[in-house]
């Protein structure tokens, strides 16, 4: 234990690693300036927001739904998160520190790269501290980060955390740290440390903050970077649970402009709200591996904020583009109750989030077949690649 200054105590705590990593790579010294930072993740604060209790599902009333300006329907900007400005100081870094924009920082080792990424869960906490469910939050936060640097091809090897409380409940902080070994364990990587951080006054009793940091190794030639896609080439998408863990500060405007609350029924799916809300995200690491080794994968993309319109560009050489084909996957009812209580224009959806595919794979036609033919993994024929740039659709 590390006694701070004021009225800060930070608990340090490392775990001994319950599992060794089934790749041992051979260390040498790295050629350092020769690295990459993986992308900055857009985390803003949420507009806090009361929530009517006893409330139903009832029309809405125009005025509910007008944006910043008067106009419209609800837009993420509204709620507080400015993607436009991300991604300004995004370019600004980027002109300091050349290399960032991938999903996951590489550096050389070897014959291998380290790949490493880091991330939180966002206002998907505040769903946390509203339903009283903590135990599945950890899964989102090891998912953030394992499923950035899977898009490399890299295997995680361990992952540590950093929790931060005003005051420390140890059962609560239990709970969330369970989560993350659960997260840790469908991942196939180590939870090899941590940090507590009690910081009286600093956060609202009661809530907490979380972050996390993933390591893993992909050798250098089998990298997959997206350098090799072409026009034609297949884009694959793998369902998700939901909202996964980005949009939920325009969710929880959306549920606050319409007085619903998080014990109200989803329509037609026999859950809540809360329910169909707090599902953990998929952790994609040992699928995707999976399909990596049968060959054929060319880029990956991880759909977070930004959804397809900012992250399927990521990945491609300049002069390419993507047509996704409307209608060629199941989207979940919880995107579609969002958008009709938001009043939620489509292209505003389709960039804050996933919209039902958690991730995308861009892959030669015959892995195409194969990937959607198997029956072990769900995958949908979602789009092609084409000498256009951005995301459209048909």
């Amino acid at each position: 234990m590390t006694m701070g200054v004021a009225l800060k105590v930070e608990l340090s705590r490392s775990f001994a690693a319950s599992t060794t990593p089934s790749f041992k790579p051979t260390l040498t010294q790295p050629h350092v300036p020769d690295f990459a930072f993986s992308r900055l993740s857009h985390r803003f604060p949420l507009l806090s927001s009361a929530i009517n209790k006893s409330s139903v599902f009832s029309k809405l009333k125009e005025s509910d739904h007008e944006s910043a300006d008067g106009v419209g329907g609800l837009t993420y900007k509204d709620a507080g998160v400015d993607i436009d400005a991300g991604s300004e100081l995004v370019r600004r870094i980027a002109k300091m520190s050349p290399g960032i924009g991938g999903f996951g920082g590489l550096f050389p080792l070897g014959d291998s790269y380290l790949v490493a990424g880091t991330d939180g869960v966002g206002t998907k906490l505040k769903l946390a501290f509203e339903t009283g469910i903590h135990d599945t939050i950890g899964i989102d936060l090891v998912a953030m980060s394992v499923n950035d640097i899977v898009t490399s091809g890299a295997k995680p090897l361990f992952f540590l955390d950093y929790f931060a409380t005003s005051h420390l409940d140890v059962d609560l902080a239990e709970k969330v740290i369970k989560g993350i070994v659960d997260g840790c364990k469908q991942s196939d990587c180590t939870l090899l440390g941590g940090e507590t951080a009690e910081m009286p006054d600093f956060y609202s009793d009661g809530e907490y903050d979380l972050s996390g940091f993933a390591v893993g190794i992909v050798k250098k030639d089998s990298v997959i970077d997206g350098k090799n896609i072409t026009a034609g080439d297949v884009i694959i998408g793998l369902p998700s649970s939901g909202v996964h863990s980005n949009g939920f500060s325009l969710v929880r405007r959306v549920l606050a402009r319409s007085g619903l609350s998080l014990e109200n029924q989803l329509p037609g799916e026999g859950i809540t709200l809360g329910e169909a809300l707090i599902a953990p995200t998929v952790i994609y690491v040992k699928q995707v591996l999976d399909i990596i080794g049968k060959g054929g994968v060319k880029g990956i993309a991880h759909i977070t904020g930004g959804g397809f319109t900012d992250n399927i560009p990521r990945v491609f050489p300049k002069g390419l583009g993507a047509v996704i084909y409307e209608n060629s996957w199941e989207v979940p009812a919880v995107f579609k109750w969002i958008q009709e209580a938001g009043k939620i224009e489509d292209a505003e959806m389709r960039r804050t989030f996933n919209m039902g595919i958690g991730m995308v794979l861009i892959v030669s036609e015959e892995a195409a077949r194969r990937i959607v033919e198997d029956g072990d993994h769900k995958a949908y024929r979602i789009g092609e690649v084409v000498t256009s740039e951005g995301v459209s659709y048909c």
